[in-house]
């Protein structure tokens, strides 16, 4: 499911507060979301990975004829690979993918990560911010900040 124009434009606002490095989108669709963070921060490399093969291709398509040099399309379960460490994380997963995503998080040596989620919160965990979109839902924002130092 993309993320609607309006929770894009939040999220793009919203990754202001990451540190400066790498952005990674997990499960990036048809790079609704990939696509505005790439023209926001053209100097920093971007990683979606999404595992469906129709918006994968788009995305690989996408992001040719436009010339994102700096972003890759990565058809992986991005569960079954080891993530590098990113300066912001982006999602919109559904409830039991976002509970294997703290088991996934876990092994990450965080610093100062931050983890931007749409719709869905992160079981076991405080959010720094929520941001209620003004939708017919009142869909929300989700930003936490991850530190397992190891």
């Amino acid at each position: 499911m993309p993320s609607s124009a309006k929770a894009c434009e939040a999220m793009v606002e919203a990754s202001e507060q990451a540190s400066s490095g790498m952005m990674i989108d997990l499960g990036c669709g048809w790079g609704t979301l990939l696509f505005a963070l790439a023209r926001r921060y053209p100097e920093r490399q971007m990683i979606g990975y999404e595992l469906s093969w129709v918006p994968w291709l788009y995305a690989r398509l996408y992001k040719t004829l436009f010339g994102f040099h700096h972003v890759q399309i990565i058809r992986k379960n991005f569960f079954s690979v080891d993530l590098p460490e990113p300066a912001l994380i982006t999602c919109y997963l559904f409830p039991q993918a976002m509970v294997d995503l703290e088991a996934k998080l876990a092994e990450l040596p965080c610093k100062n990560i931050l983890l931007i989620s749409n719709t869905f919160a992160l079981p076991g965990h405080d959010p720094v911010r929520m941001i209620r979109l003004d939708d017919l839902y009142h869909s929300p924002i989700y930003l936490y900040r991850l530190n397992n130092q190891s």
